[in-house]
């Protein structure tokens, strides 16, 4: 397969965008004879309410976690609320008709939950034929990702595609390759350079250095500040915080330190969105985080070992399970726990040196290699015609 391969991306979550441009940026260096194009699914059917919707969904997960979670577990299976993208008339639908007009892809594939239910819609009511993508950018089989019609499914683990089975996606349609991760992050052991890209970096190749990230959007716990500022105080390691886009964390931050001494804030770097992260990730000893599917995926494929701390309900905590259950992470419940399990983790090499050889047998760097090969042999299955349904196409 060759021709234009359109990724419907979405603004809710840093993991649905960085899915695709890792897609993109692999598929320009191994397939220059395809084109990638990127569309963010949201901003292209709902342009009026796209910055809205993005607002309301970070600060309701972010104030609101607990209803979050209800809703998520409520919904794994399928139910009234799941369903619902798939029953309402689909205004934006004819939005999409006309972007498949436009770019005439050879494949579609739908790195967010809405845009693949809307891929669905079409496809049921027979309006195209184009082979559809999913690709699911956490290890869960959640029922917002599950939609007739789609064609294969890429997914991060088994874990994921027993979840699926069990949903009645037949084996055929599901390619296990991992979460694909951006090329800079697939230079496969980071070791051998740690110490270089300390240097490069200006961080100290005298002490371990500890990377505290909360995400794209900077969600950061008190427990992970205070963990910060104790490091910094004893002086028994470099800390290295991601504050991502948000910058009231990082001025919060700044003052905390400023506020403690001299000494302390000199033990710190505080960064906002950082463009070389495998660079961090390459020079740091252990990382402190929030389970997303993409930075875990990264900080695996960079043999990073990973403390993940108050995983959000929903996808987080089964990621959360997964990497603790293939022992390339562990979890702390609380501050005095993310403070020991640091500092044990600090002080036992032997055991980074265990989580990373089991990240180095899972071979996250080829994810995103391992996903484009399925995606191009990807081929429309048709639908009968008793199993389509009819969808208008609205405004």
């Amino acid at each position: 397969m060759s021709g234009k391969i359109l990724l419907l991306s979405g603004p809710f979550g840093e993991g649905h965008k960085q899915a695709a441009q890792a897609l993109l940026e692999t598929c320009r260096l191994a397939r220059p004879d395809a084109e990638p194009v990127i569309v963010d699914f949201m901003e292209w059917t709902l342009p009026r309410l796209h910055g809205i919707s993005k607002a309301v969904f970070h600060q309701g997960v972010q104030k609101f976690p607990s209803v979050y979670g209800y809703l998520f577990r409520h919904t794994r299976k399928g139910s009234t609320l799941s369903s619902l993208p798939g029953r309402l008339r689909w205004y934006g639908l004819k939005r999409i008709v006309k972007l498949l007009d436009e770019v005439d892809p050879s494949v579609v594939v739908c790195t967010f939950p809405l845009a693949a239910a809307a891929m669905s819609a079409l496809k049921m009511a027979g309006l195209t034929d184009i082979p559809t993508v999913t690709v699911i950018t956490d290890h869960t089989d959640h029922s917002y990702w599950v939609h007739p019609g789609t064609d294969l499914y890429v997914v991060g683990s088994e874990k994921v595609r027993r979840g699926l089975s069990k949903s009645g996606v037949p084996d055929s349609r599901v390619e296990v390759t991992g979460i694909p991760v951006r090329p800079p992050f697939c230079a496969g052991t980071a070791g051998a350079r740690r110490m270089a890209l300390r240097t490069k970096l200006g961080l100290s190749a005298d002490k371990p250095v500890l990377l505290l990230m909360g995400g794209g959007y900077g969600m950061m716990h008190e427990g992970m500040i205070r963990l910060m500022v104790n490091a910094a105080r004893t002086g028994s390691m470099q800390v290295v915080v991601v504050c991502g886009h948000n910058d009231k964390l990082r001025r919060k931050l700044e003052e905390r330190l400023h506020s403690e001494s001299a000494s302390a804030a000199n033990g710190v770097r505080l960064t906002g969105f950082v463009r070389n992260m495998e660079e961090y990730m390459g020079a740091a000893d252990l990382v402190v985080t929030k389970p997303g599917g993409l930075t875990t995926s990264e900080a695996i494929a960079m043999r990073l070992p990973m403390v993940l701390y108050r995983p959000l309900p929903g996808q987080e905590e089964d990621n959360a399970d997964f990497l603790t259950g293939v022992q390339v992470a562990v979890r702390a419940s609380d501050e005095g726990e993310l403070e020991q399990l640091v500092g044990a983790l600090i002080r036992q090499p032997d055991r980074l040196a265990f989580m990373r050889r089991n990240m180095e047998r899972m071979h996250m760097e080829r994810a995103s290699d391992r996903a484009l090969e399925a995606i191009f042999a990807a081929r429309h299955c048709p639908i009968p015609r008793w199993e389509r349904s009819p969808v208008r196409v609205g405004v």
